[in-house]
């Protein structure tokens, strides 16, 4: 069986110890991850730092043309990268294939970007200048749902602003991680990328470890807290992108069936499992049973495989873990809802759930105030447009949000009133490399992506002068 090594210094280590990834397909290993101690987070750091010295005083020009290189990898090597991305995470390998691709798109995009000075005279016989230079070793924490397009928001940017990494992929997602750093090991100088894998042991010593001047972090709300009370203890800069459970607000002048196929798509891309997939639908009551004979059709017909199939468009839970959380809120939609239809579990191995639509659901049930993160989705019916958005900027959470509507000055009006990161109209999950993505309340700290993501990789510095006097 192959084993793959830890990424340090520009080698593949093989670690002190090992630990099998799990097809969540099958449930069977199809491969060995080295698995990181303290020992080699050391070694992992101390590389990083030596490498910075030397990685972050190169001019700008050569480090795009690394990056850009590394994106030009990237496709030469999508065939092999989606399958190991299908083979842990559990999504079809189409799916698979198209992140990878889209991953090597941040990267050729971060490679056409560079911080610059600028100058400003700020009066009193000065003139100033606001200079962004590197922070030094960076550490990236990436969840198992979309381990390559996740890490594609955090290291092009990083690399481009000079600054060295500690990469950490989920402890159930590794492999695809690992052979990316084994890709491009000969394009970086040794020690400005490393790869650890772990048994979800490790993050709390990267949070907490004094070499490391920030942590950029995707996954939970509750992981996140933790990582920000660790971190405190070296006042380690953080970019916490976290928990969502996006609402989609269908007005009334809607088109049910329309935007049916839309919302269904938004909602149960990677079987659910999206910080920003719709998690919850908010309809007028008037349109609440056609939109719902809309979304059950779609879900009856929607194919549940592995990701191997042809034609598959909704693959496994990724982990036993989230599988099981699935099927207990499953249990209380029975006892609190109305199950429309799926909910069942497809087949005696892997973790496949055929898509649920539930309905006579209200704020304060499990189902909508929870982000159940899998292929469930809940309808709610309103009556008073205005009880919705107070409910909605109340909650915890405000990653992002889409409001469907054929009125588009009716919408703009609507989004100036949510409080979220970002919202669509009549769209749902697009992000550009060139925008910034950012959550309110406790849906994250920080940006990513755009020059706002940049600069989350930047010391920011300013240069006074005073100018000769006449």
């Amino acid at each position: 069986m192959r084993e793959f090594g830890l990424f340090i210094d520009g080698q593949v280590m093989p670690g002190t110890r090992t630990s099998p990834v799990v097809n969540p397909a099958t449930e069977i290993t199809v491969a060995l991850a080295a698995r990181a101690t303290p020992v080699e987070l050391d070694l992992a750091v101390e590389s990083a730092q030596r490498a910075f010295a030397t990685w972050s005083q190169l001019m700008v020009a050569q480090r795009q043309k690394a990056v850009g290189r590394i994106a030009q990898i990237m496709e030469e090597n999508v065939d092999q990268l989606g399958e190991l991305l299908m083979l842990e995470q559990g999504k079809p390998l189409s799916a698979a294939k198209n992140e990878v691709l889209r991953a090597a798109e941040f990267f050729r995009y971060a490679a056409l970007r560079q911080v610059e000075d600028r100058h400003i005279h700020a009066g009193g016989g000065r003139d100033s200048i606001i200079q962004r230079r590197p922070l030094g070793v960076v550490a990236c924490i990436i969840p198992w749902n979309f381990p390559i397009a996740l890490m594609a928001l955090k290291v092009p940017l990083a690399l481009i602003a000079g600054n060295t990494l500690v990469v950490k992929p989920a402890g159930s997602t590794p492999l695809s991680t690992l052979r990316f750093a084994e890709l491009v090991g000969d394009i970086l100088p040794a020690g400005v990328l490393n790869v650890l894998s772990d048994e979800n042991d490790l993050g709390p010593l990267i949070s907490a470890h004094p070499g490391i001047r920030k942590i950029s972090f995707t996954g939970s709300t509750a992981t996140g807290r933790r990582v920000m009370a660790t971190a405190a203890s070296t006042l380690k800069r953080v970019t916490l992108e976290l928990g969502g459970n996006d609402p989609a607000i269908v007005l009334d002048d809607a088109d049910p069936k329309l935007v049916a196929a839309r919302i269904f798509a938004f909602a149960f891309v990677n079987s659910g499992q999206m910080c920003i997939a719709i998690k919850r639908v908010y309809v007028p009551e008037a349109l609440h049973d056609r939109l719902c004979e809309e979304l059950v059709l779609l879900a009856e017909q929607a194919v549940v495989g592995a990701g191997t199939e042809e034609g598959v468009q909704i693959g496994p839970l990724q982990n036993r873990a989230q599988f099981d959380r699935i099927l207990e809120l499953l249990q209380d939609c029975n006892s609190r809802g109305t199950i429309l239809t799926g909910g069942n579990r497809v087949g005696n191995k892997g973790f496949f759930v055929r898509p649920a639509i539930v309905c006579d659901v209200a704020d304060g049930d499990r189902i909508v105030d929870e982000e159940q993160f899998g292929p469930i989705l809940p309808i709610v019916k309103y009556t008073n447009l205005d009880k919705v958005v107070d409910t909605l900027n109340r909650g915890e959470m405000g990653l992002g949000a889409s409001i469907w509507t054929q009125d588009s000055e009716r919408a703009e009006e609507l989004a100036d009133r949510l409080e979220f990161g970002t919202i669509w109209i009549n769209d749902h999950m697009a992000l550009s490399p060139a925008l910034p993505f950012s959550g309110a309340r406790q849906s994250g700290i920080g940006a990513e992506l755009g020059d706002d993501g940049l600069h989350e990789f930047c010391q920011l510095r300013v240069v006074n002068r005073a100018l000769p006097r006449t």
